[in-house]
């Protein structure tokens, strides 16, 4: 029994530990250079938990990870896609540089895996102790992103994913008083007005009226407020407002399109409308400067 439970213990260490390998990963790709980004290995980790990766594409400095699962055209996809929320009216200038600074200060990455819950995705996760922590870290799936998406079914998660990064190592970092995913922001506020009231924890059900009303448990105050700033963007985006989306997303988004956003929520309209914040006004459709 002593040996059994001695047994147990080091497994769950083992397991709470585990570690990247100790050198990157390698494998092949594809070397064309006709699209505007180029995909480099990823010999030159910035560390143990990045080690699972084999491949990458640098977007104004920041990183976009692949392991070896993922494709070549999904990699560019997310770069493409990137490129374009940070430089909107694609002339290769950063249209807000305060957020890419921030970014690039948070030391943000995008990681891509071939799938949810997959071995080098827990080995990623699980990977502790180096400067640049999976915890700046947006991930996004092979099974999720498609490329070519126009505005049909399955949705290109590439644009919600990417966005994340954007917002919440960008944008939230870079003006806390208005875009802060924390209380009392002007964009918390916007959301909690959505909601119905402001919850810590998400409520059995939210007030009757309420138009955002994202139900994961697992999703705290501050992750509401991030997703929350993706669907009204999105939705003034257009990325929305197709045949079926609204039935699909309405349990937690009913202002789908843009003049929902207007009709409904003006304060975060208004928020996002402001040019002071340069935000993306066009949808990215993954062919930067293409």
């Amino acid at each position: 029994m002593k040996n059994s439970s001695l047994f147990i213990l080091i497994t769950l260490l083992t397991y709470g530990c585990m570690k990247a390998p100790k050198v990157p990963e390698t494998c092949s790709f594809n070397t064309d250079t006709s699209n505007y980004f180029s995909i480099q290995d990823n010999s030159d980790s910035p560390g143990r938990a990045y080690n699972v990766f084999c491949k990458k594409v640098l977007v104004f400095g920041i990183s976009i990870y692949a392991t070896c699962e993922v494709s070549d055209e999904d990699l560019l996809h997310a770069a493409n896609v990137m490129a374009q929320y940070l430089d909107n009216d694609e002339n290769e200038v950063v249209d807000n540089p305060l957020v890419l600074e921030k970014m690039l200060e948070a030391k943000s990455a995008l990681t891509l895996f071939g799938k949810e819950n997959s071995k080098r995705q827990r080995r990623f996760f699980n990977t502790n102790g180096d400067e640049y922590s999976p915890e700046s870290a947006q991930d996004l799936y092979g099974t999720e992103t498609f490329p070519g998406w126009n505005k049909t079914q399955p949705f290109d998660a590439t644009l919600e994913e990417v966005l994340h990064l954007v917002t919440a190592k960008g944008y939230s970092i870079a003006y806390p008083s208005v875009f802060g995913e924390n209380q009392g922001s002007e964009l918390a506020n916007a959301m909690d007005f959505a909601r119905g009231g402001q919850f810590n924890d998400i409520p059995s059900s939210y007030p009757e009226g309420a138009w955002y009303s994202y139900d994961d448990k697992t999703c705290d105050y501050q992750c509401q407020v991030t997703e929350y700033f993706y669907w009204a963007l999105t939705s003034l985006l257009g990325a929305q407002d197709f045949p079926g989306r609204f039935d699909e997303i309405s349990h937690e988004w009913r202002a789908n399109t843009t003049a929902l956003v207007e009709s409904m929520d003006p304060g975060v309209f208004s928020l996002l409308t402001d040019s002071t914040y340069k935000l993306p006004t066009t949808l990215p459709d993954g062919s930067y400067r293409q």
